[in-house]
Order: C-alpha cells, then sequence, then structure tokens
C-alpha cells in the first residue's frame, strides 16, 4: 500500500495534529520551564572557567590540576549524555529530566564544601553527569512538541532565556569571587546559588507532561492522545480551529527504530556529519569560556579586571541567543551553521591577538555573539536528524562526543597557552572551526520548514502531511 496517499477517514497521528497547532500559552509556559532548568546546567558548565584564576590560587593548583578542575564536569557530562539520553528514549523525556536535576542539584551542593582537589573533581564530575543529560533531553522535548514551522524560533527562544545565565554567572563572579558573605569563601557561594536554583527547576519540572510523540512511538497511545488533546484545548481557548479537510491524512507506520540505525544509511552520513561539528565547535565554544580568564591574566591583567573584561564579552551570549531567533526560521540551518563557525574562528584570532582592553571587549562580545548564534542553530539542527524512538539516544551519543572533547580541550588548551600564547591557542582553535564549516555545509541536510517526519520518513510515528496541512496556523 502507498502510505503517502491520503485515505478519506484515516485519523490524524500525534505527530501530524502537533505540526498542525499554534504556539500557545501552553508551549510556553512549558518552554519557560525547560528554559529555567537550562539556565543551571549553563551556569555550571561556564562556572569553572570564571572561577579558573581564583581557584587555582585557593587549591595551589598546577596547570595539570587546574585541567583536571575544568575537564571533570564535562568528563561526566560524557558519561551522563550517553547514559540519560537512552533513559530518554527508553522510559521518557520527563523521568530523564528528574534524574538530571537531581545528580547536579546534589553534587554542585556539595562542590561547595569542597576541602580538597580531588573533592572538588569528583562532585563536579557526578554533577556532570546530570549535566550531560539535560540539552539531549531538552532538544528532543522541543523538538517533539513544537509545530515545524515555529521549531526553530522557539527552540531559539528558550535557549535565549538559558544563556542569561552567562554573564549571570560573569558578574556575580566579579561581585562575590574575592568576597567571603557569612565568613564563607566567595566562590563556594557561587556553587551553592546553582544548586538552589536547581532545586527550585526540579520541583517544577514535575508538573510537566510527557512527550506526546515520545508516548506514541512507545505504543502508550491514550496517553498520547490525553497530553495532545490538551495541547489542542489550549489552543482552541486561544481561537485556534483545527482545519478539516486535515481528517484525511493518512500515518506513515514502519515499526520500530534501533539506535544502530545511527550507523546505517541513510542516517550514518547524519551521524558522521554531526559527530565532526560536536567534537570540532565546542573547542571554540567551550575552550574560550576555559582559557578567557587565562589569557588575560597572562597579559599582565589583573584577576579582577580580566573577570570584568569577560562578563562584559559574556553578555554576547543572550544577544547571540537573540539574533538567532530572527534568522533560525529564515535561512536555511546548515548554511547558517557553517557561516557562523567560520567567524567565529576570525573572531577568536583577533580576541587572542587583542592587547588594549577596548578590543579586548569588543572581540569577546562579538565573538559570544556568533557563538551562540552558532550554538542555537547546532542545537534546532541537531534535533532534527532522527527519528522520535531514537532521537534522545542519538543525540545524548553525539553530545558525549562534543563534552569529552571539551573535556580534553584544557589539557592541551592550558599548556599550549603556558608554552606558546594566546595567538597559538586561537590559531588551533580557528582551523578546528573551520573543518567543522567545511563538513556541514558539504555534507549537512536541508531541515528548515520541514517537519521532522519528512526530514526522517522512517519516524515510527510519521505522518505525510500535505501541503495545505503544513501550512495551516
Amino acid at each position: 500500500m502507498d502510505t503517502h496517499t491520503p485515505r478519506p477517514g484515516v485519523p490524524l497521528t500525534i505527530a501530524a495534529r502537533l505540526n498542525r497547532l499554534p504556539v500557545t500559552r501552553r508551549h510556553k509556559k512549558i518552554i519557560a520551564i525547560i528554559a529555567l532548568g537550562n539556565f543551571f546546567e549553563i551556569y555550571e558548565l561556564f562556572l569553572a572557567g570564571v572561577l579558573a584564576a581564583t581557584l587555582k590560587t585557593k587549591f595551589a593548583l598546577t596547570g595539570f590540576d587546574l585541567s583536571l578542575v575544568l575537564a571533570s564536569a564535562f568528563v561526566g557530562a560524557f558519561v551522563g549524555a550517553v547514559l540519560i539520553g537512552r533513559i530518554a528514549d527508553r522510559l521518557g523525556r520527563r523521568r530523564a529530566y528528574m534524574i538530571t536535576l537531581g545528580l547536579y542539584s546534589v553534587f554542585t551542593l556539595l562542590a561547595a564544601f569542597s576541602t580538597d582537589l580531588w573533592m572538588l573533581v569528583l562532585c563536579r564530575f557526578i554533577a556532570g553527569v546530570g549535566l550531560g543529560g539535560e540539552l539531549p533531553v531538552t532538544d528532543s522535548f522541543l523538538g517533539d512538541i513544537l509545530p515545524s514551522k515555529r521549531r526553530g524560533y522557539f527552540v531559539a527562544w528558550a535557549f535565549t532565556l538559558s544563556y542569561t545565565a552567562v554573564p549571570v554567572v560573569g558578574f556575580v563572579g566579579m561581585i562575590v569571587v574575592d568576597a567571603s558573605p557569612l565568613g564563607i569563601d566567595g566562590w563556594r557561594w557561587m556553587f551553592a546559588l546553582g544548586a538552589l536554583g536547581a532545586l527550585i527547576t526540579f520541583v517544577l519540572r514535575r508538573h510537566l507532561p510527557e512527550s506526546p510523540r515520545w508516548l506514541e512511538s512507545a505504543g502508550r497511545t491514550d496517553e498520547a492522545e490525553a497530553v495532545t488533546r490538551e495541547l489542542e484545548d489550549a489552543a482552541r481557548t486561544e481561537g485556534w480551529a483545527a482545519p478539516a479537510e486535515d481528517e484525511a491524512i493518512s500515518p506513515v507506520s514502519t515499526g520500530p527504530v534501533s539506535a544502530s540505525a545511527m550507523l546505517r544509511k541513510p542516517l550514518l552520513r547524519r551521524t558522521i556529519t554531526m559527530a565532526i561539528v560536536w567534537i570540532l565547535a565546542v573547542v571554540g565554544y567551550h575552550g574560550f569560556s576555559s582559557v578567557a580568564t587565562l589569557v588575560l591574566t597572562g597579559k599582565g591583567i589583573s584577576v579582577t579586571n580580566s573577570l570584568l573584561y569577560v562578563s562584559l564579552a559574556f553578555v554576547g551570549y543572550p544577544v547571540g541567543s537573540l539574533l538567532s531567533m530572527l534568522v533560525m526560521d529564515r535561512f536555511e540551518r546548515k548554511w547558517l551553521l557553517g557561516g557562523s563557525l567560520i567567524v567565529m574562528a576570525a573572531l577568536g584570532l583577533a580576541y587572542g591577538n587583542a592587547v588594549t582592553p577596548v578590543w579586548i571587549v569588543l572581540w569577546g562580545f562579538t565573538f559570544t555573539v556568533i557563538a551562540n548564534l552558532m550554538s542555537n542553530v547546532t542545537h534546532v539542527y541537531q534535533l532534527e536528524q532522527y527519528p522520535t524512538a531514537i532521537r534522545t539516544t542519538a543525540t545524548g551519543r553525539l553530545y558525549s562526543l562534543g563534552r569529552l572533547s571539551t573535556a580534553a580541550a584544557p589539557l592541551y588548551l592550558i599548556p599550549m597557552l603556558e608554552h606558546s600564547g594566546a595567538g597559538a591557542v586561537f590559531t588551533l582553535v580557528a582551523a578546528a572551526l573551520a573543518v567543522a564549516a567545511v563538513v556541514t555545509v558539504g555534507f549537512g541536510v536541508a531541515t528548515t520548514g520541514r517537519t521532522l517526519e519528512e526530514i526522517s520518513p522512517g519516524d515510527a510515528s510519521a505522518a505525510v502531511i500535505p501541503q495545505r496541512a503544513r501550512t495551516a496556523p
């Protein structure tokens, strides 16, 4: 039977019903709760870089010891991305969310009480396991519930809210890192604040619905129907009416999808392309945040002034997210990704060779603007690569490569910085970004404006949607 031919009287699949919906206040509430959790995930990822110079002094760390501190959370995130991504596809997005926040909040709080290097490294590693699962689950969940025509914009919207954490951690560090509120070191307060925020988010996320796409792919059709009907009812209260002709759309059902499919055609090319992007792009993205203050202190700038300059540069992260909202659904995403990687390479070289405060702040700010444009495009582009049944598993495994690459970066970037200077560090970063750009443009698939089911037609929950349905509000 030709499953691409509409059959009168066949009801819509869950995927088709979600794709035809407008983005409602109910969607936005879900996005805001997810963004709050991501805020503290991003807070933690940038925290060690901001505290690098302070921790080096407080614990009398050598270059290798400092690399361990910076790398520990990312090594944990490597493990978490693999394990929790699989849990999200087997047990559900919501349950995976509770695991990520539980691990992060408890062990980030324990990190605040660290008495030596090894306790700090261990706590950050286990907290990193939770962090590693957060973004893969977020990408999959947002991809699952958002309609295709507005998917890019609202995923970027969620990350714009989240990335306000970057300047926040910079400015909070600037205020408290040299202070001792209530007689407690400022760096300990910074870990404790992150843990408190994560605990609040844990409580809020208990009220999130499960992904209806995932529920359908897992055979839990009654639950999927209930969540989808809730979203449809929310849309109707805002004036939306379902197009009557959509009831003649037929589903495509191909059965379960194995995780091993990501290593076979037609998904293999996508897997290789995204693996290269995750391994190389993060060298620039997280490499910058890890060494930014060290680059400046190495040029003779005080720790306080270095934190000020870096904090001003970090304002570019939410600005870059705002920029991505304007362009995400207007241009083909693989070209946005490739172009932003090339611009980052050039700006990183400029930052590494800047010597005056004005140029340090200017190039750093511009770098972070483009870096977060690149990051948001990558998140959206990644979630579009795989079918629902394996989306978080595949995304988690690819994220894990990025986390491992990020963990390794301080181990060679810091020694290179100490022995060869900032110019050599950012030349290496530029080369990595350029290779990622070429691979993306040359081998990436086009995704902008297409439904997840069109991009991955082997999806077990796919639905063929005629053009009239795809353009419905």
